[in-house]
């Protein structure tokens, strides 16, 4: 059986909450990203041991939300896209 791969954040940033910002942001050597909430709610759960259907189901349980596939898929796209994130395998 195949298991899905589980995103996390890429080794070459920290995720962290900055009181400053009032926001989570990404910290890399050459500057910051600060995220939206959506953005940081997503991010919080990917830490490589939480497939992207677990991610959706915890995001869900907590805003109790319905339909955040679609939506949580595409800012995965858009990580990676970035170098946010790195798909660990099972």
């Amino acid at each position: 059986m195949d298991v899905p791969p589980r995103p996390a954040i890429h080794r070459l940033y920290r995720f962290q909450w900055e009181p400053a910002q009032q926001a989570h942001v990404l910290l890399y050597p050459e500057g910051m990203v600060k995220l939206n909430q959506s953005a940081g709610e997503i991010l919080k759960r990917c830490d490589g041991t939480h497939s992207v259907a677990e991610i959706v189901a915890d995001l869900e349980a907590t805003f109790n939300a319905s339909g955040l596939t679609a939506d949580v898929e595409t800012f995965l796209t858009m990580a990676e896209a970035q170098n946010w994130i790195v798909w660990n395998p099972a």
